[in-house]
């Protein structure tokens, strides 16, 4: 039929434009926000925090031990359809989110670990993925190559070059830097409401199943695994709660989008992101609030209570 003359092409149309622009929007936020990353901080300021192997080590347990198994098992429990288990799987799977950036300084965390811990998980994630998701995901073959690349391209890539501009033209970096950071801040709108409306049937769709359910309870459960193995200090639990809880749903896109043909993974996965955004946001400002008392705590003399 004509596109001119059949209502259902134009609906398609519509609808593929939307996703276009939903995967440019992805695309320009990951890129940008990693790009912005680099202009604001050296390599010594994301290596520094790194030096505490315990915390280190609780942290990629947490991230790709706990995580996972938390994905699988809360999916079997709610009784997920196998195409959004898939799409919980891969967000479970995945770490390292860039707006875990956003988040850190909203909950006044200790933002050089949450740059450390945020560029170790996304190192950790681009090897990871490839090696779990074919152990985990009967008769799924996944490239290697193909994910390491995408992820590569657009977070390390971008990562590694506003790093070298910070180092090598600092004042071209301080100018950057806000422009950038805007840009990253309206792309993560447009990703939200694009991909939403993209799929928004589809999520409709899915009402019913407890997608949602599943994503508020996943996101809840990684925010307190988080808190619960960050030691004692607030500024550094805050971090580990909001970046275990921010999964890396543009790598999980990436990954679905390369290997799953059912809409249904992604909208799994476009679900997690909103959902995450919806609860971490007043979840940072209430953290936020917590850390004056904790800091005051922390100094009170001994002996008073």
């Amino acid at each position: 039929c004509a596109p001119v003359s059949c209502g259902r092409c134009k609906r398609v149309t519509l609808n593929d434009l939307l996703l276009r622009g939903a995967n440019l929007s992805v695309l320009v936020f990951v890129v940008s926000s990693m790009f912005g990353v680099g202009l604001r901080l050296t390599v010594q300021q994301i290596l520094t925090p790194l030096r505490d192997a315990k915390l280190v080590t609780l942290s990629l347990v947490a991230n790709f031990v706990v995580m996972p198994i938390g994905a699988i098992g809360l999916a079997k429990l709610l009784g997920l359809d196998e195409p959004l288990s898939i799409g919980l799987l891969l967000c479970g799977v995945a770490a390292g989110a860039p707006f875990l950036i956003k988040l850190a300084e909203i909950g006044k965390g200790d933002m050089a670990f949450a740059v450390g811990l945020m560029v170790l998980l996304m190192v950790v994630t681009v090897g990871y993925m490839p090696i779990v998701l074919p152990m985990v995901l009967a008769g799924v073959s996944v490239d290697p190559m193909k994910i390491a690349r995408s992820l590569i391209l657009l977070m390390m890539i971008p990562l590694a070059i506003g790093l070298v501009l910070k180092a090598r033209a600092e004042s071209v970096a301080a100018w950057l830097s806000p422009i950038v950071g805007k840009v990253s801040g309206v792309s993560m709108i447009l990703v939200v409401s694009l991909t939403t409306a993209a799929h928004l049937r589809s999520m409709i769709g899915v009402l019913g199943s407890l997608a949602v359910v599943a994503a508020i309870v996943f996101t809840l459960l990684c925010a307190a695994v988080g808190w619960a193995v960050a030691g004692s200090k607030v500024e550094t639990k805050s971090v580990l709660a909001l970046g275990t809880a921010q999964r890396n749903t543009a790598a999980a896109l990436v990954v679905a989008g390369q290997n799953f043909s059912d809409p249904n993974v992604l909208v799994m996965i476009t679900v997690v992101m909103i959902v995450s955004f919806i609860v971490l946001m007043p979840l940072a400002g209430a953290i936020a609030r917590r850390a004056p008392l904790a800091a005051t705590a922390s100094v009170r003399p001994a002996g008073i209570r």
